[in-house]
């Protein structure tokens, strides 16, 4: 595999929030950290391709306290959270969950957290790499509604893999196996106050506890490793080989403000019928109406396995530049080179050819079909 430039050192530095797992992760081999949502986020322990093997053979356990929840109370937080996003949340009850894009006025994507509704009023969003509690507050300011957002105490590790369920039922006995996918419970391990929720930035069998005393950090990671030892599990970052090939998104890579829902395949995401308004309704009528002139495709370049692109790479169409590719991994599973670019709707059908400029020079490539693996979801909700 073509190599990268030389790894650059990170400084650790204060200002940089670290989440109560932090020293966990450390001691059990982090090596490469990344920021995310102003925090360091462990990315690799050990080569991404062994890792990988780890999370669809056995079990592997994710510091993810990057994505603590932006938490909206208070007497109107139904209406409000309802006015963020284009989901209908009459459609999620108390103890649910849901995947939620968030929408500027113009149909933009502001974030896409993992939704949870813990009481009527009660609500969590998991945020991805942007700055949702300032849109949340600014959105509030204005908006006429009696709530309180803020931070909540609240950490999540992810438990992910082949072997998770079992992993999860030596902790907290069979009882959590018959939560549902996308579902939360409420609950303790060891006195340790917890909200477990059958969710994952995998595609495979998993779950993500969130930790509500970030003093009890350490005490909930060694509980877990404990539970996994007789299931071979390893600590690692989030696997970037399984989300491709599960067609999961990376906001600010595959998404940003200036992409709509219809443009990455989420347009399923957009309840225009809802009674209720939300920020960015009537753009998203209008963009669905008139159509896209761009599509953000699935792609597989030829050739011997190419490293990860740490920017986008350019995509050619008879040598014309027509687009960019925005992720790109080598699977080990498929023998393949696989990742996504937007392109323009008309280069955008199954099978148009292609030329990607690679870090390991040019390649030949096609439009193919996403996600590559498992496109029915049928493992996570297994």
């Amino acid at each position: 595999m073509s190599s990268q430039d030389d790894a650059v050192i990170m400084m650790m530095n204060p200002r940089i929030r670290k989440s109560p797992f932090f020293d966990q992760a450390r001691r059990h081999g982090a090596r490469v950290f990344s920021v995310y949502n102003h925090m360091f986020i462990p990315q690799g322990y050990r080569d991404p391709e062994s890792e990988f093997r780890s999370l669809i053979n056995d079990v592997t356990l994710w510091d993810v306290g990057v994505e603590q929840p932006v938490e909206i109370t208070g007497p109107d937080a139904f209406d409000f959270t309802n006015l963020l996003t284009p989901r209908d949340l009459t459609q999620c009850e108390v103890g649910q969950g849901k995947y939620a894009i968030i929408t500027t006025q113009e149909g933009g994507i502001v974030n896409d957290p993992v939704l949870s509704r813990l009481d009527s009023n009660h609500f969590w969003l998991a945020p991805s790499d942007s700055d949702l509690i300032l849109w949340a507050k600014g959105v509030a300011v204005n908006s006429g509604l009696q709530v309180e957002i803020k931070r909540a105490d609240s950490w999540p590790v992810q438990i992910q893999g082949a072997k998770s369920k079992e992993v999860m039922a030596a902790l907290f006995g069979d009882e959590i196996l018959k939560l549902s996918y996308y579902h939360i419970e409420q609950t303790n391990l060891n006195g340790i106050p917890v909200v477990v929720a059958r969710t994952g930035w995998t595609g495979e069998l998993g779950y993500e506890i969130y930790l509500r005393d970030a003093e009890r950090g350490g005490e909930l990671w060694e509980a877990i490793m404990k539970a996994g030892r007789p299931h071979n599990i390893v600590t690692t970052g989030p696997s970037h080989i399984r989300r491709i090939e599960a067609g999961i998104l990376n906001y600010g890579i595959d998404m940003t403000l200036e992409t709509n829902p219809f443009e990455l395949g989420l347009g399923w995401q957009i309840d225009l019928d809802q009674e209720a308004d939300f920020i960015g309704k009537e753009a998203l009528r209008r963009i669905k109406a008139e159509g896209v002139t761009r599509k953000l495709v699935g792609v597989e370049l030829h050739g011997d396995p190419i490293a990860p692109n740490e920017h986008p790479w350019p995509v050619r169409s008879n040598g014309k530049r027509i687009g960019q590719m925005t992720s790109s991994v080598y699977s080990p599973r498929l023998k393949k080179n696989i990742g996504y670019a937007m392109l323009p709707i008309q280069h955008a059908d199954l099978g148009t050819a292609l030329e990607v400029e690679t870090v390991a020079g040019e390649r030949g490539a096609e439009v193919v079909k996403k996600p590559f693996v498992d496109p029915k979801k049928e493992v996570p909700k297994g």
